[in-house]
């Protein structure tokens, strides 16, 4: 099951603006701490002719569509044909990958959207828990101790969350996955897999 948790089986890495920031990274969970200094260091070789600066630390991609209720907060990218929707409150440590939808009043920090992700309206990564313990990293009967009280979400290429969901700290998802709709998820949720409720989580069918 560890090994179901590593970048390498989970995240097509062609398929985020941020790939050099899992150059020697066994779990995806080793990025969070870089994410800031890796979004300085990028947003300022980004395309002046692709990419508009906003703000302090902020970079938006021209193709891009921001609802002007939305708030961002630096440091943070929006990638190209992304849409962040009305009141979506990106508090910052955020790569919106290309094509990702972040709905109406979702709210992000200390995250990395792999390109078309999609996360529905309302939706949630939060980074603390409630007791402030260090996360834990849960897969099946595996628990892996990330020594991080901040951890948000990871979610790979083509993800889907549903409106309304809660991603609790320590939450992996693989690529192609789908969220149902109000849905309060923790831990390892494989790639190709729709997560139904908390101990229901199947494999999609192949079309």
């Amino acid at each position: 099951m560890l090994e179901a948790l590593t970048v390498k089986e989970n995240y097509s890495l062609d398929q985020t603006i941020a790939k050099d920031i899992f150059n020697g990274v066994t779990y995806p969970w080793e990025v969070l701490p870089k994410i800031s200094s890796f979004i300085l260091e990028l947003g300022a070789t980004l395309s002046e002719d692709e990419y508009e600066k906003r703000g302090e630390n902020v970079w938006v991609a021209k193709s891009a569509k921001v609802a002007p209720t939305a708030f961002i907060n630096g440091p943070a990218i929006i990638g190209k044909d992304a849409e962040v929707r009305h009141c979506a409150f990106i508090r910052g440590n955020a790569i919106v990958g290309e094509g990702a939808v972040v709905g109406n009043s979702t709210e992000l920090k200390n995250v990395i959207l792999f390109n078309k992700s999609h996360m529905g309206a309302g939706s949630i990564t939060s980074n603390v828990k409630s007791d402030k313990k260090l996360v834990v990293v849960k897969a099946g009967e595996e628990k892996i101790e990330t020594g991080m009280k901040k951890f948000g979400a990871m979610l790979g290429d083509e993800v889907e969350v549903g409106c309304g969901s809660v991603l609790n700290p320590g939450t992996v998802v693989g690529n192609h996955s789908n969220i149902y709709p109000l849905s309060s998820v923790r831990g390892f949720v494989p790639a190709n897999s729709i997560y139904k409720k908390q101990g229901e989580v199947v494999t999609k069918e192949e079309r």
